[in-house]
Parts: C-alpha cells; structure tokens; sequence
C-alpha cells in the first residue's frame, strides 16, 4: 500500500493541470475559449513544483503547459469559435512583424512585487530566462528549493501572476 502511495506522488497530477489552464484562460473546460477536453489522465508526466503556461500562437489556439525540471511540456487544444483563428491572425502577406525587446534578461537581478490596498511584498532573485513585458519567467529566490514563476513589468521589475494582470 506504501509503495502505491509513493508511485501515485511521483507523476503530476492532471486534475490539477486542468484547474491550472483554467485559471489561465479564464474559460472552464469545455467552453469556448477554454481547454477542449481534460488532459489524458493516463500521461505520466514527472511531479513539476512550478508549472509555466503561456499562449503556443498569437491566436491563443493552443495553452503551453511546460515545466523546468524536470524537463517536459504538454500542449492543451483550446475551443476555438468557427473562424476566430482567421480572424484574429492576420494573413502571412499582410503581417507585420512586431519586435518587442525583452525588458528582463536570464541572469539580470529582479524584484518580483505583489500587493493590493494595506498589503504588499517584495522578494529579489535572478531571472532564469529572457521576459518581454508580460510574459511569464521563472526566478531564482535565494532561500527557495524551486524557482518561482513571475510576470515581467519593466527592466528589473516583475509581479506574480494574478498580481497586476
């Protein structure tokens, strides 16, 4: 019964994942705008302490749920409305490319802030990866065993993700 409980601890839970996209579209499963269908509980993914997700296209087709170490990633469908893709892309010879420079490159020093009205909080760390202005990163904090996930603002500057969204 032990050596269940052990297994069963060591992959990633995919209810969890679910929750996880959820969150990050916005939309519950199912529903336009949010995850097709759940994620194959069958996959056995290594148990990831800090999930990134990010968009796979400018068309918000597809959720990108990765995670650092151990190293893999997922893609997960989203319903999308008939012709929304179309819609929102616009065609190769009419795109112009938008170059955005990264305000926060990996090693650069960060302060993540997070607050609301009578409450705030500031830790520094080290950026494990380049961040353009809303884009999620990870950081290094000092004093913990695993990176944390952030949201870039400006250079040197960023907020958790739900903070200033």
């Amino acid at each position: 019964m032990i050596a269940l409980l052990l297994l069963a601890a060591a992959f990633q839970d995919t209810a969890s994942l679910d929750r996880t996209v959820s969150a990050f579209t916005g939309r519950p499963l199912g529903a336009e705008g949010g995850a097709r269908t759940p994620i194959d509980t069958r996959l056995r993914l290594a148990a990831c302490p800090t999930v990134a997700l990010s968009w796979r296209t400018e068309a918000h087709d597809a959720v990108v749920v990765s995670c650092a170490g151990p190293d893999w990633r997922i893609y997960v469908p989203v319903n999308m409305p008939v012709g929304a893709a179309a819609a929102r892309v616009q065609p190769a010879a009419y795109a112009k490319p938008i170059k955005v420079d990264p305000v926060i490159r990996r090693g650069d020093p960060v302060v993540i802030e997070a607050g609301s009205t009578g409450f705030a909080i500031s830790r520094e760390g080290v950026a494990l990866a380049d961040a353009q202005p809303g884009a999620r990163f990870l950081v290094r904090v000092d004093d913990a065993r695993q990176p944390v996930q952030a949201v870039a603002v400006a250079d040197g500057r960023a907020t958790l993700p739900g903070w200033g969204e």
